[in-house]
């Protein structure tokens, strides 16, 4: 039986498209042109899934969203949406919209959503894996879990850096080649790590993972090899290495440019020759590992300073996939701040809706030297420290609306308006208490004050 598809699109000339190029794909479709009609066609109509744009002349898309939930009209909804309008998307999303496609819209990932969402609701449901949405993410498994049970805590995203990443990463995953993920900190490196595991055909055996960053020189053959009762001072039990550890599965080396040179000739044995030997064993362990690695470093640098193995280079090397900043992801960045907030919120037992305009323009404006890590930082204290339904430029912190001077500490806000608001919200919040009200903002009280009398705020 066709599917029906009801189009909520005022651009005619788009609509009456879309209309014909699904109706060729072998859909039952109509189009309407606003909410008012979109309402009369699925009280007197049957609809699988509605398309509707998320401006529209009456209403918006959002608006009969909440129509379709007070009337427990249960189909599904997918917004379309200019970037500009991508808060109102995923504000959508948390109201229960199934999806969203982005304008211009790319006809075969439209085709894709559309699928997707009509088997989610014709089968009991794990959510769609698609990780649009910032309630059903995905994330990584360190052992045997399969996807639907991880798919809560990671937000893959929809730039085009986003997607080229994890083509190579869909790409790499089934073959057994070492793979070396290049990134800054904080950029995601341990996910990516987590998603060739799981996509892998080893990805029932485990997965281990070790900073090389936080091992001792000295303990390093016996986190990598294990060690046997009695073969070093402190050795009071048999240590199973995370090589054995990982036997079947894959091992993942984070940071792997901080190994010491002496390191890096024993592990790149173990690689050559698959097997191992504790330390004090006279035993070798023939071990069967996937390598995967990461490094924030330059290694062909390193290599050149004579602080790396080249030979080891090109051992855990055979692919590399390099994470992209979140400053070359603009398109990511309100997806992942909602998605920090929503994980903020379950942990903070908090209720917040979104982000304010201008919080959310200060999130996008923002170059973001810390990637993820530091923004689900900022949108965690920014949550806590909420007191309305939405985060504003008050909670997010002066970091985000200072430029640092060329001299000197001092930092200079790059909007009076918005310094000013800011200064009141901090006063108010502070019962006019200078210090506190400085202390919030992150600046001594002299700043402050000359700040009062420059704004003509009396108190």
């Amino acid at each position: 039986m066709m599917s029906s598809i009801l189009i909520v699109e005022d651009d005619i000339t788009f609509g009456m498209m879309l209309k014909t190029w699904l109706g060729k794909k072998g859909f039952e479709v109509s189009s309407v042109s606003n909410i008012a009609r979109a309402r009369k066609h699925i009280e007197s109509q049957t609809v699988d899934l509605v398309l509707s744009d998320l401006r529209l002349p009456d209403y918006e898309g959002i608006d009969l969203l909440k129509w379709m939930n007070d009337r427990g009209i249960n189909i599904p909804l997918i917004i379309m949406t200019g970037y500009a309008d991508i808060q109102s998307a995923v504000l959508a999303m948390k109201l229960g919209a199934r999806d969203y496609i982005a304008k211009p819209v790319n006809p075969e990932e439209l085709l894709k959503k559309i699928s997707e969402a009509l088997q989610t609701e014709s089968s009991p449901a794990v959510p769609h894996s698609t990780a649009r949405n910032s309630s059903s993410p995905k994330k990584g498994s360190s052992n045997s879990q399969d996807t639907s049970e991880t798919n809560h805590s990671y937000l893959e995203g929809e730039s085009d850096a986003a997607k080229q990443l994890y083509n190579y990463v869909g790409l790499v995953a089934p073959t057994n080649m070492s793979v070396l993920i290049n990134g800054s900190s904080g950029t995601g490196k341990e996910y990516v790590a987590h998603r060739i595991h799981q996509l892998s055909k080893r990805s029932d055996k485990p997965f281990i993972a070790v900073d090389c960053g936080s091992i001792p020189k000295e303990l390093a053959a016996s986190e990598f090899f294990g060690h046997v009762k009695g073969s070093f001072t402190g050795a009071l039990t048999d240590k199973t290495g995370a090589f054995v550890a990982a036997n079947g599965g894959t091992i993942f080396l984070d940071e792997i440019g901080n190994l010491s040179y002496e390191v890096q000739i024993q592990l790149l044995r173990a690689l050559q020759e698959r097997k191992i030997r504790p330390v004090g064993s006279t035993q070798e362990i023939s071990v069967d590992i996937r390598l995967v690695s990461a490094t924030n470093e330059n290694l062909e640098q390193a290599i050149e300073k004579g602080t790396f193995r080249e030979d080891l280079y090109h051992r855990i090397n055979e692919f590399t996939l390099r994470m992209p900043d979140l400053k070359e992801r603009k398109e990511d960045i309100l997806l992942f701040a909602n998605f920090f907030l929503d994980q903020a919120n379950k942990e903070l037992d908090k209720h917040l809706v979104g982000f304010d305009a201008k919080a959310s323009q200060a999130l996008l404006s923002y170059h973001w030297p810390g990637n993820l890590r530091q923004m689900k930082n900022i949108v965690k204290r920014a949550t806590l420290l909420a007191q309305g339904s939405f985060i504003t430029l008050l909670e997010l912190g002066t970091e985000l609306l200072e430029a640092p001077v060329s001299t000197g500490t001092s930092m200079a806000l790059r909007n009076e308006e918005t310094e000013k608001e800011h200064i009141l919200e901090a006063l108010r919040q502070t019962g006019n208490n200078k210090s506190k009200a400085a202390q919030l903002l992150d600046i001594d009280r002299k700043t402050l004050y000359n700040k009062l009398k420059l704004y003509n705020i009396d108190l």
